[in-house]
């Protein structure tokens, strides 16, 4: 949970490619197509004490490899794809792919809190 926080935070921290504009939390979670489980509803709980903390510690900028800089994430059926989004795989984490920008088309990601 704390590498998803990850990548919302650079989603939020980038200001490019499909993130243009992404100013809030909200904004991020709730963007079109962005996470499954608000397309599909899968919220129907609140947020336990446990994911509160893993959240503040996105936040306030703990972050961790592969998602200290990666903006997509995914779980594949089988391998990761080398790229998605047209971005370069950093590495598989469990059962998910994690894909950071190029420095080239994202240098915000990139620039520390």
């Amino acid at each position: 949970m704390l590498l998803v926080g990850n990548v919302g935070i650079n989603r939020i921290r980038a200001n490019c490619s499909d993130f243009k504009g992404l100013r809030t939390i909200p904004q991020m979670v709730y963007q079109p197509h962005a996470f499954e489980a608000t397309i599909h509803g899968y919220f129907y709980q609140r947020a336990r004490e446990k994911e509160k903390r893993l959240a503040r510690r996105s936040i306030n900028g703990e972050s961790f490899w592969p998602a200290k800089y990666s903006l997509w994430y995914f779980k594949p059926p089988g391998n990761c794809p080398s790229t998605w989004y047209n971005q370069p795989l950093v590495a598989r984490y469990k059962s998910h792919c994690f894909y950071e920008p190029t420095a080239e088309t994202c240098q915000n990601v990139y620039n520390t809190f």
